[in-house]
């Protein structure tokens, strides 16, 4: 195994660690997206994982570290539409005020392209 620098991400051994938890964190929202749909309504766990994993991806993906490979733009966006679908469709259901509700969508909207933004520049 090769080792580049003295960071601890800078090896092959660090760069297959990272492989594993990003497909893990991949798996995850993939298995959730291509569940039943109540799955990742608002108030369900991966209604809020989902979103969280993402961001985790992102993140991790700005490092730019050996190992972090990202699901294709196309995948991104086929899950964004989806997401944002059972969202509309529900969350009027739990009763948020109008500012939250804007709110949480603009943020929703921006996790899902930024980690389309750093998919396509892979």
């Amino acid at each position: 195994m090769g080792t580049w620098g003295a960071g601890n991400f800078d090896s092959d051994t660090a760069a297959d660690h990272l492989a594993m938890v990003v497909d893990r964190l991949v798996t995850e929202v993939a298995e959730a997206m291509a569940g039943d749909p109540v799955r990742i309504e608002p108030d369900e766990y991966w209604g809020v994982a989902v979103p969280c994993n993402l961001e985790l991806l992102h993140l991790i993906a700005r490092q730019g570290f050996v190992g972090a490979v990202l699901p294709d733009v196309a995948t991104i966006e086929t899950w964004k539409a989806a997401f944002l679908g059972v969202w509309d469709a529900t969350i009027d259901g739990l009763e948020p005020t109008p500012q939250y509700k804007a709110e949480r969508r603009a943020v929703l909207v921006r996790t899902f392209d930024q980690l389309a933004v750093a998919a396509a520049s892979d």
